[in-house]
């Protein structure tokens, strides 16, 4: 595995660049990006070898896509138009199913692997970029068999030198799945920032009350919104079931306030306490 092109350049992209850079002495990476300066700064960190553009990906052996998701449909099909036989597409974006579903019929679908590493920060662009981002994190895999096996093969490989787990899904059950335990979350944050940053423009002192709890829930309002609004779009039916369902709880949790209803408000938190238990069991 000789010449991998990582087209987009920022957090996911970059961090798979370094690691793919420590974990294949002899590979090259070219960086494609809409962005000069994310490219200039790639360039100056070591994150990349060679700034390049798609006029090239014939010549990749793995292409990497790390794009907004939106961009990711339209680019998509024309990076397997261009590619050959032997060469492997990678996508990593948060929504499977309608990116699945845009080269289904591509003629060179066997080419592509749709997957979803999930591993991440609130922070975008090169300077985001880390090594060791994706070690014991869990990479998502949807329709594996659609994927030649020789170059399943090749994307195993390059999992395995980097530490993800793997978990096969169907794109549809993904997009539902991630709805609840990452894009409501990340709309939770966003709404939970907004409501204090407006209460802050009248009690100035606001902040300086906000602890450990408040930053560590609102951290991902710190994410990039060009990111994310795409996917929220993609996604939105699941994002809105799993909004009316979260309206639910909060509305409830809201009416045994207002009725002074104690014992159920600790009894709704005790019996959520079990999340710890899921948690533990997961890593």
């Amino acid at each position: 595995m000789k010449n991998i092109y990582v087209i987009g350049i920022g957090l996911i992209g970059g961090s798979l660049a370094l690691d793919i850079k420590a974990q294949y002495e002899n590979s090259k990476v070219f960086g494609i990006d809409a962005n000069a300066t994310h490219l200039d700064e790639a360039l100056k960190l070591g994150i990349i070898d060679v700034k390049a553009t798609l006029d090239t990906i014939s010549e990749a052996d793995i292409i990497i896509v790390a794009v907004p998701v939106d961009v990711g449909l339209v680019l998509l099909p024309n990076i397997l138009d261009q590619v050959g036989e032997h060469t492997l597409v990678i996508d990593v974006g948060s929504t499977k199913l309608p990116i699945c579903e845009a080269v289904e019929k591509h003629p060179n679908r066997r080419n592509y692997l749709a997957t979803h590493p999930i591993a991440g920060t609130e922070f975008s662009g090169p300077l985001a970029a880390v090594r060791g981002l994706f070690r014991e994190k869990t990479n998502i895999i949807c329709e594996v068999e659609k994927t030649t096996f020789k170059l399943q093969e090749i994307g195993m490989e390059l999992f395995k030198r980097l530490g993800m787990r793997i978990r096969y899904m169907d794109p549809k059950a993904h997009d539902k799945h991630i709805a609840y335990v990452s894009h409501l979350s990340h709309i939770s944050s966003f709404m939970l920032g907004k409501t204090v940053v407006e209460i802050e423009k009248d009690e100035r002192d606001i902040f300086d009350m906000a602890g450990s709890g408040f930053e560590s829930t609102v951290r991902l309002a710190k994410s990039s919104p060009a990111m994310w609004t795409p996917i929220f779009k993609q996604n939105k039916e699941h994002v809105v079931k799993s909004l009316e369902e979260y309206i639910v709880n909060l509305t409830h949790f809201k009416k045994l306030l207002e009725e002074e209803n104690y014992e159920e408000v600790f009894n709704e938190m005790q019996n959520t306490n079990r999340i710890k238990e899921i948690l533990i069991g997961k890593k």
